[in-house]
């Protein structure tokens, strides 16, 4: 009986020491509550905000936001919407703290349980919209292919199946058709009464985002399979996408962010193109984090 009892108070012993020092190595090792002396955010994560594109009109924003909030000891790391992704995946595998530039509509938001910062100054406004926009004379010019896009309009929702599909490994021109073909009265009502041409040529551009690819190839393939045209979808950055339905190079796009993301482009050009207007909205730019990471608001980074 005393053998037992000693075992049982050594047995004891050893279970407090080991979850003593299980907690330590947590508090050492990751901890983002920012409770019990933990390390700071910013210093978990290298007081460094995981970006995109430096063309990018999100990127602009947030070097905003770091002067706006007074985030002197933060740095935007300029990379690629796929290098982000790439990040953030092995950040939550390992339940690490990461923030990232982000947006919706993106599938990162199905895949993973995350959430925006509270932007209280409003650096990064309130909800966007997507718009159309082509070239002057694209109307006189291509009139079927000008009425096919004044009418597209569709939802995040939408949208974000065909980016699933893609995220899951289907080519983007695949995962389009798919889409229009079980979507075929939502394909209707953007193509009916319209005639189709018969091989003429049309281009349109866009940027490397999830959303601008889901939304690019599902033009072209509907452009093409319903309407008869020959389209060549050119992927390009911000600039030079612009640019080129101001020229007249480029007869249309699909990728317009307004009024924050793309304003600069907007402001250079409005004059030199046509607006179809929106073809989404309530989408949105701004910091975000792993949902189990507790910040709540951009104003949190300098605690």
């Amino acid at each position: 009986m005393k053998i037992s009892r000693k075992l049982l108070l050594i047995g004891g012993l050893a279970s407090v020491l080991a979850l003593s020092a299980c907690g330590q190595a947590a508090n050492k090792n990751g901890n983002t509550s920012g409770n019990g002396g933990a390390e700071s955010f910013g210093k978990q994560v290298n007081y460094q905000i995981i970006g995109i594109d430096p063309g990018a009109g999100i990127m602009k924003a947030t070097n905003e936001a770091l002067k706006q909030y007074d985030l002197k000891d933060w740095t935007l790391i300029e990379g690629s919407g796929a290098a982000m992704t790439a990040m953030l995946d092995k950040s939550i595998k390992r339940q690490k703290p990461i923030i990232i530039t982000g947006w919706t509509p993106h599938w990162m938001f199905t895949k993973y349980d995350l959430k925006f910062l509270d932007d209280p100054k409003k650096v990064y406004g309130d909800t966007e919209e997507i718009h159309t926009i082509a070239r002057k004379g694209l109307k006189e010019d291509k009139s079927v292919a000008y009425e096919f896009l004044d009418r597209f309009e569709w939802t995040e929702g939408e949208m974000g199946e065909i980016m699933s599909a893609i995220q899951d490994g289907k080519d983007p021109e695949v995962a389009a058709k798919e889409w229009a073909d079980s979507h075929s009265d939502r394909v209707d009502s953007w193509t009916k009464g319209l005639n189709p041409v018969n091989g003429e040529s049309l281009k349109l551009s866009y940027v490397a985002w999830d959303s601008e690819i889901a939304s690019t190839n599902l033009l072209k393939y509907v452009l093409e399979s319903k309407l008869g045209y020959k389209v060549t979808a050119l992927q390009v950055e911000a600039g030079p996408m612009w640019t080129g339905v101001a020229s007249g190079d480029i007869d249309a796009m699909a990728a317009a962010w307004l009024p924050l993301t793309h304003a600069d482009y907007w402001a250079k050009y409005k004059d030199q193109i046509q607006d179809l207007g929106t073809n989404m909205t309530g989408v949105r730019t701004g910091l975000v984090v792993p949902a189990y990471v507790d910040i709540n608001s951009i104003e949190d980074l300098n605690k």
